[in-house]
């Protein structure tokens, strides 16, 4: 569906806590490390990442005290790995705002074929969008200046196409990597040139949220920073996590239920943005890309 216009100043203009007003209260974010947030670490972060996604959802939660975010993406799967394990755990969480990123590993590393690809997504956008949530979709960024990406180009361009069309029809809303120029800039990549940089990720933020019409506080080429927790609300999530995470993981582990380098979505549970407990599995100051 068409982006609701908020009610406020224009976007990108520095806004009071409660003047952020938008619709939703359960964001949930589908993908993979695009939107897990690889290349934007942060040791404070649930899984030692952020990203834009987070970054999103930090700024929808201003003013909203009820909202909720999840955030399933998984690194390195492919589309149809991030449909059929994604999608129905997203359904389950009963989100109103969906973002929805994936087939770009499936064009870097397999060739596979944009427009079998696209036949998938178009089934998986339809079932999200019955359940009146707003949906976006991520149209890839222009790899053209890189020169390993660069080989794929065409293929990414017939894919974007194809995604266009699918969010027109399913009243979906585009989020226009293609055509967000800002991206060509080096400094917007992380070092692996695969990733974007904190940078490149609060930049995509910022063009999510104007996509979806929602005043924000974030000024282009300034990253913001996550804001200082009181020691009580530290201690109160840690308490959280360990009973709720920490000690299921670590029985887990010592019977061998499950492989410890198994991937896992970063927050699995649709809770407040900041102070989400960290999943189990990671901990922190360990590099997320291992």
């Amino acid at each position: 569906m068409n982006a609701p216009s908020a009610d406020g100043p224009g976007q990108g203009v520095s806004v009071g806590f409660g003047a952020r007003l938008h619709p939703w209260t359960r964001y949930v974010a589908l993908g993979d490390s695009f939107t897990e947030g690889v290349g934007d670490p942060e040791p404070r972060s649930p899984g030692g990442l952020r990203g834009w996604a987070d970054r999103v959802a930090e700024e929808l939660s201003a003013g909203h005290e009820d909202f909720a975010y999840a955030n399933l993406a998984v690194r390195s799967r492919l589309l149809p790995q991030i449909l059929d394990e994604q999608v129905a755990p997203a359904l389950a969480l009963r989100p109103d705002l969906i973002t929805l990123n994936a087939g770009g590993n499936d064009l870097i590393f397999h060739r596979s074929d944009p427009d079998k690809l696209a036949e998938r997504m178009d089934a998986a956008v339809g079932l999200l969008a019955s359940t009146g949530a707003t949906i976006v979709l991520f149209v890839g960024p222009d790899w053209g200046a890189t020169p390993v990406l660069g080989r794929v180009r065409s293929k990414l361009a017939i894919f974007n196409e194809n995604l266009r069309t699918i969010a027109g029809r399913h009243d979906a809303v585009v989020a226009d990597l293609w055509a967000l120029r800002e991206l060509t800039h080096p400094l917007m990549w992380d070092p692996d040139r695969l990733h974007f940089s904190p940078l490149g990720q609060h930049t995509i933020a910022i063009m999510v949220l104007e996509t979806l019409n929602v005043p924000h506080a974030l000024e282009p080429m300034s990253p913001k920073e996550l804001p200082p927790r009181s020691w009580r609300e530290a201690k109160a999530d840690d308490i959280v996590w360990a009973r709720e995470y920490l000690v299921p993981w670590a029985l887990r582990r010592l019977t061998a239920r499950i492989p410890a380098e198994e991937p896992h979505a970063k927050r699995p549970v649709a809770g407040p943005v900041f102070g989400a407990p960290m999943p189990p599995g990671t901990s922190i100051g360990n590099d997320p890309r291992d």
